[in-house]
């Protein structure tokens, strides 16, 4: 990998790239650190310094964001409203058979979703960015964690300094959608991914380093060498599991046309063990979040309020993490399910000639894949779910807190996005540098 990065800098217009996405994640960075106006910064930091990283959807917000959700910046969402709204159109092209459509066009038609997309981002960033404000100047904010400043992070609490405020978030969010697309563009990778990307690895060395601070044995070495060696072992494990998957050969038969034979050729269908990627655990984080949602901003003290805060809301409890799991095994089902279409991978290659050795085409081919695609998902859904189980696990039994950075979504993010960038450069490479087998 280091190779391919020496190589990358040394080719113009690579490094040309390299140098443009870097330039993009710095900005991107300092739009992190930049509060909105009406806060106050200086009570922010304070109850940041009780408060520690959040849980649920709101640590998943904060870890998208970078750290830049809880401090109240202009870059506060950062990329979740857009994650948010492309999956919400992905859902709704199997449901919408104009989007359907649209889909089928091709270029054409993916740009019009992609237009589609960035009106839903801004709708979702100001309907976030109000809730955002709202708790903030309720003092919900940082609820639980003892700051005696809760509700003096807005002071000035008019109309017009909430308009602003929800103004600003939801600009930082176009502005972060728009670099993300510069970089798809201009630079290397996907955008979003590598933004995504930064958001994560940014809290990575504090939160190490406060798994040190807070360990009891010889100062917290100890418990910092075990969560190193753990990450190492589960980055093992990502990246063989999101590396497997079973190719379904596939056989073209020969046709003639005029006096020359086309086709006869021979390839495969890479079906993925985890097909999902990391959707169903935002999924399942964002589900499990709403109830505690609900008793927060009700004031409740009923019974099933009670109850949901008891086994709900602190997430190391073993109803939680049942909930969790099974939650995750169904949504990677129900994704996989909505994003691979087997009959309509079997029609595609019915009509080019294609055919799986030792399968008819048409209808057996389709429940064929269907067959296979159910039995690879099931060791990818509980891949998924013990993956995403591990910073419970460690807040419920290390003591590690949700400071703990090798947890499920992140760890998934982070060697993905590693690898999809890693293989870019190197194709990009050899297109410019190919030499064959004579040097």
């Amino acid at each position: 990998m280091l190779t391919a990065f020496a190589r990358a800098f040394k080719t113009p217009d690579l490094r040309k790239k390299l140098l443009f996405t870097l330039g993009i994640i710095v900005i991107y960075r300092l739009g992190s650190q930049i509060p909105i106006p009406g806060v106050s910064y200086k009570n922010v930091q304070i109850c940041l310094d009780q408060a520690g990283s959040g849980q649920g959807l709101m640590g998943l917000m904060q870890m998208f964001s970078g750290g830049a959700l809880l401090q109240i910046t202009i870059f506060a969402l950062g990329i979740m409203p857009y994650i948010t709204a492309s999956i919400i159109l992905q859902l709704l092209t199997v449901v919408i058979p104009r989007l359907e459509n649209l889909k089928k066009e091709g270029q054409a038609g993916t740009a019009k979703i992609t237009q589609y997309t960035r009106y839903l981002t801004v709708a979702l960033a100001i309907l976030q960015g109000t809730g955002l404000v709202a708790t903030a100047k309720s003092g919900a904010l940082f609820q639980g964690s003892g700051c005696p400043v809760a509700n003096q992070i807005v002071p000035d609490q008019s109309i017009f300094t909430i308009i602003v405020m929800v103004l600003t978030m939801t600009a930082g969010t176009c502005v972060v959608m728009w670099l993300g697309e510069l970089i798809t563009d201009r630079g290397i990778g996907n955008g979003m991914s590598i933004l995504m990307f930064i958001s994560i690895a940014a809290g990575f060395v504090g939160s190490l380093w406060a798994i040190k601070l807070q360990g009891k044995i010889a100062d917290g070495w100890v418990e910092f060498g075990v969560v190193i060696l753990v990450g190492l072992a589960m980055v093992a494990l990502v990246v063989f599991v999101e590396q497997a998957q079973r190719r379904i050969p596939v056989q073209y038969a020969k046709r003639m046309i005029g006096r020359r034979a086309y086709g006869g050729t021979s390839t495969y269908i890479p079906l993925k063990v985890n097909q999902a990627g990391v959707i169903p655990v935002i999924f399942a984080s964002s589900l499990l979040y709403i109830p505690a949602l609900i008793v927060q901003f009700s004031g409740s003290t009923s019974g099933w309020a009670v109850w949901i805060q008891k086994y709900f809301v602190k997430g190391d409890h073993p109803y939680y993490i049942a909930a969790y799991f099974l939650l995750i095994v169904f949504f990677a089902f129900f994704y996989v399910a909505i994003s691979f279409n087997p009959e309509e991978v079997a029609d595609n290659m019915k009509k080019y000639g294609g055919f799986i050795p030792g399968i008819r085409a048409g209808r057996p081919t389709a429940e064929y894949l269907s067959y296979v695609l159910n039995r690879i998902t099931w060791p990818g859904s509980l891949y998924l779910g013990l993956i995403a189980l591990v910073p419970t696990m460690a807040l419920a039994g290390f003591g590690a807190n949700q400071n703990f950075p090798f947890g499920g979504t992140s760890i998934l993010i982070i060697v993905g996005v590693g690898l999809e960038t890693v293989k870019q450069i190197e194709s990009q490479l050899q297109q410019r540098n190919y030499e064959g087998f004579l040097r």
